[in-house]
């Protein structure tokens, strides 16, 4: 076991070296990888940080029930009755015709145009509070409303946050199909990568088999410098992403406060970056060992 452990870090030693010689192409390759990995990385952290906006903007959804022109106080104490009596509703309050024609004169400034009219257009209306905030439950309630005798309208204040959803799903799909061409490539930029540190090193492998060389053996300081490559790329990636955070920040901080808000974007949890380094460096290897497998099922004799 020793000697096992022993020889692996030898091998990576001698494997970051070797990147060290080569400063130049190997910040190149880095740089490629880390940009690659940064554009998929970067549009989740965007999604992730939309999201929880969202969640932070919304309230508990609600149910607003407009009423018929001709209901009477007969028929708004009936409804009022019934809300209290029905098990879905968690609480609900009564907005009159006259206290709603009151708050759009007040907060939209046409109190001109109102008092040109000559009656109220206004329903009387009733919000509602579920105490089922599912959307299968909010439905099933507004469509049950929308039966009621003397309701004209019942609406379901959750249309927003369903189109939010829908694009963020979209968003994600995208995210996936990003990540899947860009793995392609970082797979590709490896695999090219370790075939020129194959040319360069033919005869020296060529002596190690010679002397009795597994191809494992072959293999290992490819597989090293591939997933080592990988691992660097995901840190330049990270890196990246972080910066742009912040200097988002930085220009979003003085934007929101002119609107009274505090919004901070968050980056990448540790969940995430681990998942990010591990799938970089996973590809990175996986790339070494297409190029390094191709290279000896080639050069065996048959």
């Amino acid at each position: 076991m020793k000697i096992w452990i022993s020889q692996h870090f030898r091998t990576l030693i001698a494997v970051i070296a070797r990147l060290a010689r080569t400063p130049v192409a190997s910040l190149f390759n880095i740089g490629v990888i880390g940009i690659a990995l940064a554009l998929p990385a970067g549009f989740y952290v965007g999604l992730f940080n939309l999201q929880g906006f969202s969640r932070e903007l919304a309230a508990d959804p609600q149910i607003s029930l407009y009423l018929a022109l001709d209901a009477g106080p007969a028929d708004i104490a009936q409804i009022e009755k019934r809300l209290g009596q029905l098990p879905g509703v968690r609480k609900f309050r009564h907005i009159s015709r006259e206290q709603a024609l009151s708050d759009i004169k007040n907060s939209t400034g046409m109190a001109d145009v109102i008092a040109s009219l000559g009656q109220n257009p206004l329903p009387d209306a009733f919000v509602i509070d579920a105490a089922d905030n599912g959307t299968q439950a909010l439905e099933k309630l507004r469509d049950e409303f929308s039966r009621w005798p003397k309701i004209a309208y019942a609406q379901l204040d959750t249309a927003w946050a369903q189109r939010l959803e829908a694009a963020l799903r979209l968003g994600r799909l995208a995210v996936l199909i990003l990540t899947t061409l860009l793995a392609f490539a970082l797979v590709a930029v490896t695999f090219n990568t370790i075939r020129l540190q194959i040319l360069t090193q033919r005869d020296e492998i060529e002596v190690s088999r010679l002397i009795g060389a597994t191809d494992t053996f072959i293999r290992r300081p490819f597989l090293y410098f591939g997933a080592l490559l990988g691992l660097a790329g995901a840190l330049a990636a990270w890196a990246i992403i972080w910066a742009s955070i912040y200097l988002l920040n930085s220009g979003l901080t003085d934007l929101l406060q002119l609107y009274g808000a505090n919004f901070q974007l968050r980056h990448l949890n540790v969940d995430d970056s681990l998942s990010l380094l591990a799938f970089s460096a996973g590809l990175g290897w996986f790339g070494a060992w297409m190029s390094v497998n191709r290279y000896l099922s080639a050069s065996t004799p048959r």
